[in-house]
């Protein structure tokens, strides 16, 4: 029964392929679906032909150009299926291929030929395509450190499953396309190609990976690293320099990815390590001043950069110049500025002399010129905080004193010492002479030469030579002759306080006295003491004595304890060790002296006599006017010239004069005068001063 229908199909196809191609009588092979069959790996399908104008066409599948399966239709005899595709490829009677479990492998081109001896070859082509679901995919970029001006950068994506179809990238939205018109990217199979990375670079990434069943969407932010790029340094406030005590801010930034780390230096110390750049500096002082360095270092790369400023804190120096001129090899006048200390170092010059200058210290050497006598030279100080200047004179020694000072050694011997000081510039040179002859012991000079020390035990030895010095610079010289005295004292005074109980004496010595000390010498009761007892003292009270000793130097002294009820004397007598001078005069204090008997006996004696005499005065007086008046009256008669001679050269006969040897008044008539003429005012009467009660003894 089996047989049976079998054969009946097989007539039935071989009338109806006769039937079909009984026009042609050829071998056509044809598919019901699609020549592009897409598929899951792991899913079943068919590639399905159909074929008429012969029975029984031989078949073979092609994988390329590989024969995987070859059958015989309605053939008894299995199809041969090559051995590497038997557990997935199976022969359908039609001659259609199936497939079980189908993998990814599978994909490809395949082609059906069915032959039949006599009708020619038909083929048909399928393109069977294998995908899978995507599944677990990523993106990464490489290398991981992506540099500006490095050679690629490269984007890859990775999944465990998955068949591409179609990609797509995109950066920050925009599309990407292949390199072409000297783009800088290149698209391969899973990658993604950037040559030569920049900056701009940076940014977000995006891939789209599609088939026929999904579709996944992939973002990568990628940035590329770069810099520090040249540091800008910026000073706030923006001054030329600053002063000690001054705030200030520096800042140092540069662009860079990530963000430059910021270290500041100076000196070799770290100040501040941070990515702010920022360095604050309150209350700079001089120390401060000099180069800061902004070092910058990029942290993922290494990448550093420096830079440096100078920050200029100044300081003028203290004071102002200091000018001075010597003499130099006693030849010529060196001028000389310093003013010292100052950040930076002040510029000095002596404009007068050229432009010449130094730092902090500048000398000039000039030749000898009377002309620099007196001139004013100017040196000059440029700071950049503040200018300043200063003068200097060059002249001849000026006028001098010499002066005299006497002191006592440890040996007992009297110290004369005579200084001559003239002011001149350059500092004069003194020479010293005694007795004429010039004075060569270096021990009796000083260093200076300003000052001559005498030694000796014997003061008249100071008084027997006349000592002579002379002060000497390049532009001339002065001298000066001293002759020493015997102890002396030039004024004396005494200053009485309120209340009667102290005085104080001053006393004057002359320049050239040798005085080693003073007596402080007293006349009077004995003073009484703190404790209100009288003190003792050598002596009665109406001799003076010493109460009190005195150095040399001494030019006052202040006795205590006086009684104001009593009188005292006092004087100073000066001394060169047992070499007494002449005392002063005495100065008296204490209550007004009252008349002596004598006096007051003279007083009483004279005070008649006194009255007598202005009674004869005024009766002279009398007969003077009354003689005058008489005389005037009288009738005056003209005379010859020879009478008038002989009258006039008559000699005065005594009767004309008065008593106690008074003249007459003398004649008007004579002078052709009247008395009236002759009067004048009588003196404005003036009291005199009041007396002062110390008295000179």
């Amino acid at each position: 029964m089996k047989t049976h229908e079998g054969l009946s199909g097989q007539v039935l196809m071989i009338i109806w392929g006769f039937a079909f191609s009984g026009a042609n009588g050829q071998l056509l092979v044809s598919a019901p679906g699609d020549a592009q069959v897409d598929t899951l790996a792991g899913a079943n399908l068919t590639l399905a032909v159909s074929f008429d104008g012969a029975p029984d066409p031989a078949v073979t599948w092609f994988k390329g150009r590989l024969p995987i399966v070859t059958w015989t239709v309605g053939s008894d005899a299995p199809p041969d299926v090559a051995e590497d595709y038997r557990e997935v490829l199976r022969l359908e009677p039609n001659g259609s291929l199936s497939f079980v479990h189908v993998p990814l492998g599978y994909d490809g081109n395949y082609t059906v030929e069915m032959t039949k001896s006599g009708l020619g070859t038909g083929s048909f082509n399928f393109t069977l395509r294998v995908f899978e679901l995507f599944e677990n995919v990523t993106m990464m970029a490489f290398p991981d450190l992506i540099e500006e001006g490095s050679e690629q950068l490269q984007l890859q994506y990775h999944m465990l499953r998955g068949v591409v179809e179609q990609q797509r990238w995109f950066f920050n939205g925009r599309a990407v396309a292949d390199g072409k018109g000297g783009s800088r990217y290149s698209l391969g199979p899973g990658i993604l190609v950037v040559r030569e990375p920049r900056r701009n670079d940076t940014g977000r990434y995006t891939v789209t990976l599609s088939n026929p069943f999904s579709s996944v969407t992939l973002d990568l932010n990628v940035t590329v690293l770069y810099g520090p790029d040249e540091p800008s340094i910026r000073i706030s406030p923006i001054q030329d320099f600053y002063l000690p005590g001054d705030s200030l801010t520096l800042s140092c930034q540069a662009d860079g990815a990530p963000q430059p780390l910021v270290r500041w230096t100076f000196d070799g110390e770290t100040l501040s390590d941070n990515a702010m750049g920022v360095l604050n500096l309150t209350g700079v002082q001089t120390k401060q001043n000099g180069l800061y360095t902004c070092d910058l270092r990029n942290q993922r790369t290494g990448a550093q950069r420096h830079k440096t400023v100078a920050l200029n804190v100044y300081e003028k120096p203290p004071g102002g110049p200091q000018c001075s001129v010597v003499s130099e090899d006693n030849q010529r006048l060196r001028y000389g500025c310093q003013w010292s200390g100052g950040t930076p170092p002040a510029r000095l010059s002596f404009p007068d002399f050229g432009d010449d200058s130094s730092l902090e210290n500048f000398t000039l050497s000039i030749n000898e010129s009377s002309q620099l006598d007196g001139k004013i030279v100017t040196c000059q100080g440029q700071h950049p905080v503040e200018n300043s200047k200063c003068d200097v004179t060059a002249g001849s020694p000026q006028n001098f004193l010499p002066t005299v000072r006497t002191d006592v050694d440890t040996e007992g011997k009297i110290v004369v010492s005579i200084s001559c000081l003239s002011r001149a510039a350059p500092p004069a040179t003194v020479s010293w002479f005694r007795g004429g002859e010039p004075v060569v012991d270096g021990d009796l000079i000083s260093d200076d030469t300003t000052r001559l020390d005498i030694r000796h035990r014997n003061v008249s030895v100071f008084l027997l030579q006349n000592y002579t010095c002379t002060c000497r610079n390049l532009l001339g010289g002065r001298t000066k002759h001293i002759r020493l005295q015997e102890p002396s004292i030039s004024n004396f005074s005494l200053f009485p306080h309120k209340d009667g109980t102290i005085i104080t004496l001053t006393w004057e010595v002359p320049p050239t006295s040798i005085v080693t000390g003073f007596d402080i010498q007293m006349s009077g009761p004995a003073l009484v003491s703190a404790d209100g007892n009288l003190s003792q003292s050598k002596g009665s009270a109406d001799t003076f004595r010493t109460i009190l000793p005195k150095a040399g130097s001494a030019r006052s002294a202040d006795i205590f304890h006086l009684d104001p009820k009593s009188t005292y004397r006092f004087r100073v007598l000066p001394r060169a060790l047992m070499v007494e001078g002449q005392p002063t005069n005495a100065r008296r204090i204490g209550p007004a002296e009252g008349l002596s008997g004598p006096a007051i006996a003279g007083i009483a004696a004279g005070i008649p006599c006194s009255l007598l005499f202005l009674l004869l005065v005024c009766g002279l007086i009398y007969l003077a006017i009354y003689w005058n008046r008489a005389k005037r009256q009288q009738t005056r008669y003209p005379v010859s010239r020879a009478a008038e001679k002989v009258t006039t050269t008559q000699t005065q006969t005594p009767q004309n004069l008065l008593p106690r040897g008074v003249k007459s008044p003398p004649d008007y008539n004579r002078l052709r005068q009247t008395p009236s003429s002759l009067s004048v005012a009588p003196p404005t009467f003036v009291p005199p001063p009041p007396v002062r009660v110390a008295t000179t003894v």
